[in-house]
């Protein structure tokens, strides 16, 4: 590792700690309820698209079907919950590893396919799960499943009618740990491997790198934080049925956000949700009333903008030069 890559990921860090402890603040002086509902949802999307990013960003495998783990996140924290009376902490991690084991059954026929066919394997997979659980009785099928609220908040039932305070901190806390992971990640024998596989995986493979493998490790990385972000959802909302958690929708709000920011990034899916997030919100809530879909043309026509301005995406900004593809094989092959 050389001395300014090193540099860069000390930097990396203390600005990530520096912009947690300003996060954490900032409710203290904003009291607005709608304010902090949009906060903690940009804070959510931002970490599914920092783990959508790990996949599709880093390892080169577009995915337009994530949905589908984020629903599975959030099916099984609510069933396990309401059925037999789990509480969401266990059900959480019960719905990510559900979703990682599904994501690397899946990707065992799936990564076989390259280019847009892959693209369009995980959207159609995606809409078969969103078919099934409309038509599953046993989880509410399309009627969905409503979480009976408790008397009292509890974080240990992870329910709070009073104030969103605790939602905004759980949700910082999930932004934060999909960063830090992709942070880690991305100096680590797979984050080389996935550089690799992104920019050539002929090369790569001739070179020792284990193509199938490193795409089925970031299959499964991506799922299980995904999940924990559905199942965060099912709790925060306490009501989900199959369109709300695991329509189209969701799958493009988890791109959209990296690709606008910087696809394959640090801080791209972060800086993406900070900005998209709240326009959709604003949008919807101040012209989008009117019926005629003025506040989709706005978003639209704002993304379209800054597709053309800034193609790399908005870190781009403020990146410095990229490390060279020669390096990401040197490296792969070194770890």
């Amino acid at each position: 590792m050389d001395k300014a890559f090193a540099q860069r990921r000390r930097r990396d860090l203390i600005v990530a700690a520096c912009i947690t402890v300003i996060a954490a603040m900032v409710p203290l002086f904003v009291k607005d309820v709608y304010v902090q509902n949009i906060m903690v949802l940009t804070l959510m999307y931002a970490a599914l698209s920092q783990s959508w990013n790990i996949l599709s960003g880093y390892c080169g495998q577009i995915s337009l079907g994530h949905a589908l783990y984020f629903g599975l996140g959030a099916y099984t924290t609510a069933l396990l919950y309401t059925k037999f009376g789990v509480l969401p902490w266990f059900g959480m991690v019960a719905g990510g590893l559900v979703s990682a084991a599904i994501a690397m059954a899946l990707g065992y026929p799936c990564f076989r396919l390259g280019g847009h066919y892959f693209v369009i394997a995980t959207i159609v997979i995606a809409e078969i799960a969103l078919v099934l659980f409309q038509n599953w009785d046993w989880a509410g099928a399309a009627l969905g499943i409503d979480i009976p609220m408790s008397r009292h908040d509890s974080w240990l039932t992870f329910q709070f009618a009073r104030s969103k305070l605790p939602y905004f901190y759980f949700a910082l806390a999930l932004a934060g740990i999909s960063w830090f992971v992709t942070w880690w990640l991305e100096d680590s024998k797979w984050g080389y491997w996935w550089r690799a596989v992104k920019d050539n995986p002929v090369a790569a493979e001739s070179l020792g790198v284990v193509v199938f493998n490193s795409k089925m490790g970031a299959a499964a990385v991506s799922a299980f934080l995904v999940a924990i972000g559905g199942a965060f959802y099912a709790m925060f909302v306490s009501y989900i049925d199959p369109e709300s958690v695991m329509g189209f929708q969701f799958s493009l709000l988890m791109a959209l956000p990296a690709v606008i920011g910087g696809i394959g990034t640090l801080w791209g899916p972060m800086l993406g949700a900070a900005i998209l997030i709240p326009l959709t919100e604003l949008t919807r809530s101040y012209i989008g009333g009117s019926g005629r879909g003025v506040d989709l043309i706005v978003y639209g026509g704002l993304i379209v903008a800054i597709s053309l301005a800034r193609p790399q995406g908005l870190v781009s900004l403020f990146a410095r030069k990229q490390k060279p593809v020669a390096t990401v094989v040197k490296g792969a092959v070194a770890s």
